[in-house]
């Protein structure tokens, strides 16, 4: 079983460019209350190592690439996102990291809830015992 779920947006374009719409509970799985992107990225500067309690999370490369690697407590996978046709979706209780951005690379989060500090688990060792009860 893939821990990486895809959604595909619809990509509507011609010679003037694309565009992609995100709408909230229909190609976006939840209400949408946060929307957060980065730029300005460095190569060796990793990004992410932490886990939400509860929030719900899609992250899309909007130009550029880069690589996530997700973690359930048990597996590890890591995938490339260089399209802003397309996204993955993190679930709650997924450790996430975000690590070798290309040059000029744009990465955009839409969260399932405002920001709440509570909400995150940032010692991957006090996650893996979370999930593992």
């Amino acid at each position: 079983m893939s821990l990486v779920q895809w959604i595909e947006f619809q990509s509507i374009g011609d010679d003037r460019g694309a565009l992609v719409s995100l709408e909230g509970t229909k190609n976006i799985p939840f209400d949408i209350r946060r929307v957060y992107y980065m730029t300005g990225l460095d190569a060796n500067m990793p990004r992410g190592f932490h886990a939400h309690k509860d929030l719900q999370q899609v992250i899309i490369c909007l130009s550029g690439s880069f690589k996530l690697t997700v973690d359930d407590g048990k597996h590890r996978e890591s995938v490339t996102l260089d399209s802003p046709a397309k996204g993955v979706l993190l679930g709650n209780m997924l450790w996430r990291e975000m690590h070798d951005f290309s040059e000029g690379c744009v990465l955009m989060v839409v969260a399932s809830n405002y920001y709440i500090e509570d909400d995150y688990i940032r010692s991957y060792s006090d996650f893996v015992s979370l999930v593992r009860g």
